[in-house]
């Protein structure tokens, strides 16, 4: 009774989840074992490369079906052409949000922009991924891209903005300024959040707890293994959400 009282206010506050539940699994059944746990009202979920590249478009048509919001983050980065008909067919499955990768330029990141607007109906939010959040300093050097992260970040942000993109996927280390630049309309998603008694790190390296992240003005917080590993994933769903409302 406990859980479902939790639901309904917090379902009365949150008209969308802030919450992103990262599906890290390998298989379907793992992660509908995770999504039968949870409900709607908790959190939304993301679909990545993994399970995707596993499961193919029926898991993603499910999730949909119980009503969850999928986020399905495959990072689209490809020629334009290419990645317009993707990010066409990903919308045609009901999803909530989908990425491309903002180092697909200018004219790719049109094409996506207009390609989702020609479809009728409810579309999906289109954002656009900066520099992962594993990146370091020293990596980018290595790959070819000068200058700081916080420079690529915020200049692959404003240009995400000017093509029309609906946000960016950021390091919660960069929300401050991205806002500042783009503006309180244009959607900041979080990965590389951990909360405060979680002591692993992982393979994030610019991370920052749920209540700093919102207190710096993200919109969303992608979290993985801190949920989906807990015993409790509802429990830790509830803490959470109570920490930042």
């Amino acid at each position: 009774m406990g859980y479902n009282k939790a639901c309904i206010c917090l379902s009365l506050i949150m008209i969308t989840p802030k919450i992103i539940v990262a599906l890290d699994y390998p298989d379907a059944k793992s992660a509908l074992k995770f999504a039968n746990q949870v409900s709607p009202e908790l959190c939304a979920l993301k679909i990545g490369k993994e399970l995707f590249t596993s499961t193919g478009p029926q898991l993603v048509e499910q999730l949909v079906r119980q009503n969850f919001k999928i986020f399905l983050d495959l990072k689209y980065y490809d020629i334009p052409n290419t990645v317009a008909k993707a990010c066409r067919a990903a919308a045609n499955l009901g999803v909530w949000m989908l990425n491309v990768h903002a180092m697909g330029g200018e004219r790719m990141l049109v094409a996506a922009r207009e390609s989702i607007d020609s479809m009728a109906g409810e579309k999906p939010l289109l954002i656009a991924v900066t520099i992962l959040t594993s990146f370091e300093a020293s990596e980018l050097l290595k790959v070819g891209i000068t200058g700081s992260i916080q420079e690529n970040v915020l200049r692959l942000a404003k240009l995400s903005l000017q093509t029309g993109l609906d946000g960016v996927v950021c390091s919660a280390r960069e929300i401050v300024i991205i806002r500042k630049t783009c503006g309180k309309h244009f959607s900041l998603v979080t990965p590389g959040i951990r909360p405060f008694n979680y002591q692993t790190q992982d393979d994030q390296r610019r991370i920052m707890t749920p209540e700093e992240a919102v207190a710096a003005g993200t919109d969303y917080l992608v979290i993985g293994r801190p949920v989906t590993q807990t015993v409790d994933p509802v429990q830790t769903l509830i803490t959470i959400n109570q920490t930042i409302n």
